[in-house]
């Protein structure tokens, strides 16, 4: 049974930090791309960070530069570090994992990161 379990989400100030978790069990971690995206009340849901195979990465115009998705292969977890937060980041977060070959596409449940003073 394949599990993506988020956390770390919380309330926190503007200008604060915040560091996101997802374990992932009953998959290969390590052949799967990582991904975060988060969805704001009413709006669409969008990517934030990717974590790739080869541990590359890429960000969102919105999120470049405040924050760093990270992975631990040996401990099947992705990381979302989150700095200079702002009101508008505001939004559950999810964590997917994608094998396009496999065709295999997982979500986590998500996990709300307010920020607000």
């Amino acid at each position: 049974q394949v599990q993506l379990v988020e956390s770390g989400g919380t309330l926190v100030q503007p200008g604060g930090s915040l560091r996101l978790s997802c374990a992932a069990s009953g998959i290969t971690f390590r052949i799967y791309t990582m991904a975060w995206y988060r969805q704001a009340l009413g709006k669409e849901r969008e990517l934030v960070a990717i974590a790739t195979t080869d541990t590359g990465t890429n960000y969102s115009d919105s999120v470049k530069g405040r924050f760093t998705v990270s992975r631990d292969n040996a401990k099947n977890t992705v990381y979302l570090q989150m700095n200079s937060l702002k009101p508008e980041d505001t939004a559950v977060y999810y964590c997917n994992a994608n094998n396009r070959q496999l065709r295999f596409d997982f979500w986590g449940q998500g996990t709300q990161v307010t920020v607000s003073s």
